[in-house]
């Protein structure tokens, strides 16, 4: 497979972005243990809202460790896949959306204010870091989707 030079630079995919940038090592290992990492290195763009470090470590305590339990694989993917959209989109192309349809199924509210994009409640705090099959777009909160009735 051929790589895209970015200014001599062999540009990643979204996997291997998130492990080189050191702010989102939590997130990437989520995507490990929910099993999505072949389709996250695959040839479809996406466009991943990935939470910081920081912002998982201001879950409940606990709340981590328990999605990370096999038992609850389930639960971690659809987190997960609620950080997800189809396609590459940069902050531009996502602020004019009133909301984004996630690839978990649900769609997560998108607004701007004062020049600060949110989607979900989460701001963008780190935007437009460009992998080679999508976008990166760096978020100060887990966004959890509301669970589904049984």
């Amino acid at each position: 497979m051929e790589m895209q030079q970015k200014e001599g630079l062999v540009q990643q995919n979204l996997v291997g972005t998130l492990r080189s940038n050191h702010t989102f090592g939590t997130f990437a290992h989520a995507i490990d243990k929910a099993g999505l990492t072949a389709s996250l290195n695959g040839s479809d763009q996406y466009t991943l809202f990935a939470p910081t470090d920081d912002a998982f470590s201001a879950l409940p305590a606990g709340t981590l460790d328990r999605l990370l339990e096999p038992s609850n694989k389930d639960e971690l993917t659809a987190l997960v896949n609620y950080h997800l959209v189809t396609g590459r989109k940069t902050t531009a192309d996502v602020g004019k959306w009133k909301s984004a349809r996630t690839v978990q199924g649900q769609g997560a509210p998108v607004t701007v204010a004062d020049g600060q994009l949110s989607i979900g409640g989460a701001h963008v705090v780190r935007p437009d870091i460009m992998a080679r099959n999508g976008v990166i777009h760096g978020i100060d909160k887990v966004n959890i989707p509301e669970s589904k009735p049984h």
